[in-house]
């Protein structure tokens, strides 16, 4: 399934062999890949927009006279101390976002899964129990049935009903709001924060210790997860932000660490021998009487179901619990958060790891106890209270929390990277977090990434190795390190400035800087998606990449262009920019001008600056993004699927042209020119 279903209507064969002549020049123009010897030094308003547009998303109108007049070194400095900044207008935009500050619980009961509420619906119809109320994330639950997945239209209207009335009645709020709001609240932080390398740190960090929201329940945990796990840690000490991902329910939960329990765990067993004693307590006659009762059962359904409870006691049930160590966590801890793909880790170690963090769980991951508390239905609580029991879940254990769970926990000695750890319960997992954050592969791997991310997409081994020895140094402190990165002799030079291609979350927001725009943060998530990279929205653990050669391709660029004239003609919903910022001149070339000089700063390649100019005598294609459906359900499953289809309809659609239509051609050319796609 797609991210959200949209055409793009591609633009004429002018603007698509305009963008091809004018990228395919400019590239014959890309600075080489950076050596280490120093290349010419830069003049002082090219460092302060360097540093504007790499330790920041780009410059605003001023930007660069006001770090020139503080002094380039000043303005790193300020920046690498982000709590000294006032941010008092970022507050201000963020005052009606909520979601950012609730805790996970508060989350389930605000917005509750819908699963959970499925289940309960499945009850009140005589629907017996299809789905089970689990207070640990020791037991797998199989999902209720959906609407989608009903045999008939009329159960299916039924269930959709049902279930939107449950939510009427208690006030809930529509599930896609989590990921809504904490996407809107990323985008107007890089937007409007003064403190703009600590938000391009959590965008790097997000991406490094990536978690996909698509994955079941996750977007629940995703708010805690930037504001415990990312945000605290990011310009901080990198064993601190590697400890509080590693406790992060959003990356036990994304990586199936939850799951993770020793072999002699024995759950079934557990499960088993607890309900073998409840049945040992009740006759024949009792058990047929609850069954006819609780699950519609006739008399003759009623006994064939005892005959199976009686020889099996663990029924089903066995075959939800968790039957052994994952090793997802434990891998990608070691090839993508720390020491690499090549960091000298064998497969036992992986082993080894994963045995040191079983026992890593969440409590009630699935938020079925919030709702079972707010449900008329006192058994819920009560099956749930005697299951956390009976799991060995703490009394205190907050639904969506972490906590470590000894019962689940592998007790034998394990050897790491040929280092012994002794059977110490939850501190296995520290010790390996404290190892792995040591290790001079780990220092080497983070070293290249932010040489990746701040320098060059092919950083010289020698600028690796010295940011390397500041991260060792240090032990593994973030601020030092990236002051080392800054002071290097490499990074203020010609082959290092406009030499990086702006990632598709880069060109919106320095977009939105640069025309100082009005946004809420919510419809333009609908050009971000078709651009790419919607938050949160990559599935494979390794992040969205950084390069060049990963974001430049016909398409991508058309698209790029599409997103440029929406937002010059003012057509996305929610995002406002005024186009008399360019100056009252009607001329088109003065226009061409004003713009060069305001959105590049005056700096753009010959070839560039006379494709424009040739450009303005002709038609600028229209932006359209027909039937951008932007449900956020869609980023997590399908729509029927979550609040009984209360989600459906909602749409984005690209509002009418509104501005001077040359005042529009001109911003949209500039903003979609391989000269302002550079950083």
């Amino acid at each position: 399934m797609t991210l959200f279903r949209s055409r793009l209507w591609a633009p004429c064969a002018a603007v698509g062999l305009l963008l091809a002549t004018m990228w395919l020049n400019a590239s014959a123009a890309t600075p080489p890949a950076m050596t280490a010897a120093p290349a010419a030094p830069l003049n002082e308003a090219q460092k302060a927009r360097l540093v504007l547009e790499r330790l920041g998303f780009g410059a605003r109108p001023g930007d660069v006279e006001r770090v020139q007049k503080m002094g380039v070194k000043a303005w790193i400095a300020q920046q690498l101390q982000p709590e000294s900044i006032p941010d008092a207008a970022l507050a201000a935009r963020l005052k009606g976002l909520t979601v950012p500050a609730m805790s996970t619980a508060e989350l389930y009961g605000k917005y509750p899964n819908p699963t959970a509420i499925r289940q309960q619906v499945l009850r009140a119809q005589g629907g017996g129990r299809r789905g089970r109320d689990n207070a640990d994330a020791a037991v797998r639950v199989p999902e209720s049935p959906a609407p989608a997945d009903l045999p008939n239209e009329a159960e299916r209207s039924q269930m959709r009903q049902a279930i939107a009335q449950v939510y009427r009645d208690n006030g809930y709020g529509r599930p896609q709001q989590v990921y809504q709001q904490l996407a809107a609240d990323r985008l107007l932080r890089a937007t409007y924060s003064e403190r703009q390398l600590q938000e391009v740190m959590v965008d790097f960090w997000s991406n490094h210790f990536n978690i996909y929201a698509r994955k079941n329940v996750t977007q629940w945990f995703l708010p805690a997860f930037d504001r415990e796990a990312i945000r605290p840690h990011a310009l901080g000490n990198f064993r601190d932000l590697l400890a509080a991902t590693a406790h992060s329910p959003a990356m036990l939960f994304y990586l199936d660490n939850f799951e993770s329990v020793s072999p002699e765990a024995n759950l079934a067993q557990i499960a088993g021998g607890d309900r073998q004693k409840r049945l040992a307590a009740m006759s024949d006659e009792q058990l047929r009487t609850q069954l006819m009762q609780r699950r519609g059962l006739s008399a003759e359904q009623a006994d064939d179901q005892i005959q199976r409870l009686r020889a099996n006691p663990g029924g089903q049930l066995a075959q939800r619990l968790p039957n052994g160590i994952n090793e997802n966590y434990a891998r990608e801890l070691m090839e993508l958060h720390t020491l690499g793909v090549d960091g000298g880790y064998t497969q036992q170690d992986v082993r080894e790891v994963a045995r040191c963090f079983t026992g890593w769980t969440i409590a009630d991951a699935r938020g079925y106890g919030v709702y079972a508390q707010d449900s008329d239905d006192p058994r819920l609580s009560t099956r749930l209270t005697r299951q956390r029991e009976r799991y060995g879940v703490p009394s205190d254990a907050p639904t969506g929390g972490f906590y470590f769970n000894a019962r689940l926990h592998d007790a034998g000695v394990k050897t790491v990277l040929g280092h012994r750890i002794d059977a110490g319960g939850q501190r296995d997992g520290e010790a390996v977090i404290d190892l792995l954050a040591s290790q001079p592969a780990t220092a080497r791997f983070l070293a290249r990434k932010l040489a990746v991310k701040f320098v060059s997409d092919e950083p010289s081994p020698a600028l690796v190795e010295r940011v390397a020895q500041a991260f060792l140094h240090s032990k593994g402190d973030i601020r030092t390190t990236l002051r080392a990165l800054f002071d290097d002799p490499e990074f203020f030079t010609t082959a290092t400035y406009r030499a990086k291609i702006k990632t598709p979350f880069e060109l919106v927001v320095s977009s939105l800087r640069t025309l100082r725009a009005d946004t809420n943060g919510r419809e333009i998530q609908a050009l971000l998606l078709d651009l790419g990279e919607p938050l949160y929205g990559y599935q494979a653990p390794t992040g969205y990449p950084d390069t060049a050669a990963d974001w430049v391709n016909t398409g991508a660029l058309l698209k790029r262009m599409n997103f440029a004239t929406a937002l010059a003609a003012n057509r996305i919903p929610g995002t406002r920019i005024d186009l008399a910022q360019l100056g009252n001149d009607g001329d088109p070339q003065a226009l061409l001008a004003s713009g060069v000089q305001r959105l590049l700063g005056g700096e753009v390649s010959a070839h560039t600056q006379t494709t424009l100019a040739e450009q303005l005598a002709r038609p600028l294609p229209e932006a359209r993004l027909d039937a951008a459906v932007v449900e956020q359900q869609e980023m997590f499953g399908d729509p029927e699927r979550a609040a009984g289809g209360l989600t459906r309809g909602q749409q984005v659609r690209l509002l009418a042209s509104s501005g001077d239509p040359a005042r529009i051609k001109v911003v949209g050319l500039i903003l979609g020119s391989p000269d302002f796609q550079r950083q």
